[in-house]
C-alpha cells in the first residue's frame, strides 16, 4: 500500500479538490510486488516538467499539424528521432496515406446593414465559395426541427444553425451534417456556431460531411458571440447580408504515417500494451490539448520506463497516430498492420480528452479484468485519481480493440475545460498547467507498466 504521498506529488495534491484526493483503502495482494515501481514512476513524473517542455516544443516548432501538411511530415519525423534519442525501441514510421485539405484564405463578413467583420474557420472538408464570395441573406435556426418547418424560406439563403452547446455528442451533428440538411432546402452556404462553451470569441473548426446526391456548400464555424450577435439582430427582423469567402481545396491523398515505438518485452515481446493518442490537428493552433498532450503523455509513460531502467514482461507500444481528425486512416493502418496479431494486444489505452483536473482514468472490458485494472487505479488515490470509471477506449485504438477484444483504458481531463478551446486557436500550450500533464503521465506510467509486467495477461 502506498502509504505516504512523495513530496513531489503534494504539490499535484494540493491542486485537487478534496473529494478527489481519498486516501486509498488496503492493496490487493497481487499488486504487493509492483509497489515500489510504482512509487518509482510516480516520483519520477510528478517530479519533472519534462512532458510539458516536450508538448512545448512540438507546438512551438510545428503548430498546427493537419494530415497531409508538411507540419505533420516534420513533426512525425522529429517524434521518430527524438524516441530514438529517449531509447525506445523499434522506432518506425507506419506508412498509410492521408486526406489532404487545404484551408487557403477565408473571410465573413456582414454587408448589411452595417459592413462588419466577422470571425470564422472553415469546416475541414468544406469546398470553396466562388472568388467573389457568397453573398446572401441570413436565416438563422436553432434546430433541424425548425430548418425543416422553415424549408419555403431557406433556398437562396446562408444558414446559420445557431444551437446551443448541451454536450460535444448532440451538438456537434450540427457541424458535421448542417452543409447536407441546409443544401436539401436550398441554402447556398452554411454557418455553425462553434460546438463548445463559451469561449473568447473563438470559432472551433472540426470535420465535415457531404452526402453523393445533395448540392455541396461551402461551411464555416463562428463564435458564440458572432452568432449571437446575428441571431439577435434577425430577432429584431433587423434584415441581415453576409458574404462568406473561402478558397479551400481538397487534394489528392498523400502519405502520412504513425509513429512507433517501444520498450521490447523481456519475457513476452509479443503480448502488447498500446499506448497512445493522435498526432495530428487542426490547423488554427498547435493542437495542445486536442492532441498534442495525449500524445506526450502516453510517450512520457514510456520514457519514465526507459529512464528508471524498468523492462516489463510484455512490450510497452506507444504508438502516436495519423488522421484522427478527418479520416482515421491511421488507426485503420494499424488494425490492418497488426490485425493477425490483435488479440496478443492485452491492454490498449488512449489519452484523448485533455489532461484537465479532474482527471480520471476509464475502462471497457470484462468484469474479471475492470476489478484488477479498479485495483491498479488505487494506487493512484494519493494523487488525486477517483476510482476507476467506465469509459475505456477511443477513436485510434478502436478498430485494434475490437478486432482483438481488447480490455481498453482512456485518461480523460475535465470535458468543459477542453471543448472550451477545442479545434480553435485558443488550443496553445499556455492553457495546459505542467503539474497535470506530470499527473496524467504518471497514472499512464503506473497502469501501463501494470499491465505489462502483470504475471498473466488481463483477462478478455
Amino acid at each position: 500500500m502506498l502509504s505516504t504521498v512523495p513530496a513531489a506529488a503534494s504539490v499535484l495534491l494540493a491542486r485537487t479538490p478534496a473529494r478527489a484526493a481519498a486516501q486509498p483503502g488496503p492493496t490487493a495482494g497481487w499488486l504487493a510486488p509492483f509497489q515500489t515501481d510504482v512509487q518509482r514512476l510516480i516520483d519520477a513524473s510528478v517530479g519533472s516538467t519534462a512532458a510539458w517542455d516536450r508538448l512545448a516544443e512540438l507546438c512551438d516548432t510545428f503548430g498546427g499539424r493537419l494530415t497531409g501538411s508538411r507540419n505533420l511530415e516534420l513533426a512525425s519525423d522529429w517524434a521518430a528521432d527524438t524516441m530514438r534519442k529517449d531509447g525506445l525501441e523499434q522506432v518506425r514510421l507506419q506508412k498509410t496515406l492521408g486526406p489532404r485539405w487545404v484551408r487557403g484564405a477565408e473571410s465573413l463578413e456582414i454587408v448589411t446593414p452595417v459592413p462588419s467583420p466577422l470571425v470564422m474557420l472553415g469546416l475541414g472538408g468544406s469546398i470553396a465559395t466562388p472568388e467573389a464570395g457568397v453573398t446572401a441573406p441570413l436565416v438563422v435556426v436553432r434546430s433541424f426541427d425548425e430548418l425543416n418547418t422553415r424549408s419555403s424560406e431557406i433556398p437562396g439563403t446562408i444558414v446559420l444553425f445557431d444551437v446551443p452547446y448541451t454536450g460535444y455528442g448532440p451538438t456537434v451533428a450540427y457541424r458535421a451534417n448542417g452543409a447536407i440538411n441546409a443544401a436539401r432546402h436550398g441554402a447556398v452556404a452554411v454557418l455553425v456556431r462553434s460546438v463548445g462553451p463559451m469561449g473568447l470569441r473563438t470559432p472551433h473548426t472540426g470535420g465535415m460531411s457531404y452526402l453523393q446526391g445533395t448540392p455541396r456548400i461551402p461551411a464555416a464555424a463562428i463564435p458564440i458571440e458572432d452568432a449571437q450577435r446575428l441571431a439577435r439582430l434577425v430577432a429584431r427582423r433587423v434584415p441581415v447580408t453576409l458574404r462568406l469567402r473561402m478558397s479551400a481545396q481538397t487534394l489528392p491523398d498523400v502519405e502520412s504515417a504513425n509513429v512507433i515505438g517501444e520498450i521490447v518485452g523481456r519475457e513476452h515481446p509479443e503480448e502488447i500494451v498500446l499506448v497512445g493518442g493522435h498526432f495530428d490537428s487542426w490547423d488554427p493552433a498547435g493542437g495542445a490539448s486536442d492532441d498534442g498532450v495525449g500524445c506526450i503523455v502516453t510517450w512520457e509513460a514510456a520514457r519514465l520506463m526507459k529512464v528508471l531502467g524498468l523492462r516489463p514482461r510484455r512490450t510497452v507500444r506507444v504508438v502516436l497516430f495519423t488522421n484522427e481528425e478527418n479520416g482515421l486512416r491511421g488507426a485503420l493502418a494499424y488494425r490492418d498492420a497488426y490485425i493477425e496479431s490483435a488479440s496478443k494486444h492485452v491492454l490498449a489505452l488512449e489519452s484523448d480528452i485533455g489532461v484537465f483536473e479532474p482527471m480520471r482514468l476509464g475502462f471497457s472490458g470484462n468484469d474479471r479484468a475492470r476489478q484488477m485494472m479498479a485495483e491498479a487505479v488505487d494506487l493512484l488515490r494519493p494523487l488525486g485519481f477517483p476510482p476507476l470509471g467506465p469509459g475505456g477506449g477511443g477513436a485510434d485504438i478502436g478498430p485494434i480493440a475490437q478486432v482483438g477484444q481488447v480490455p481498453a483504458m482512456a485518461l480523460a481531463g475535465d470535458p468543459t475545460k477542453y471543448f472550451q478551446i477545442h479545434h480553435s486557436p485558443a488550443d496553445t500550450v499556455e492553457r495546459i498547467d505542467p503539474k497535470e500533464m506530470a499527473k496524467a503521465a504518471a497514472g499512464i506510467a503506473v497502469v501501463s507498466w501494470i499491465a505489462a509486467e502483470m504475471d498473466t495477461p488481463l483477462p478478455r
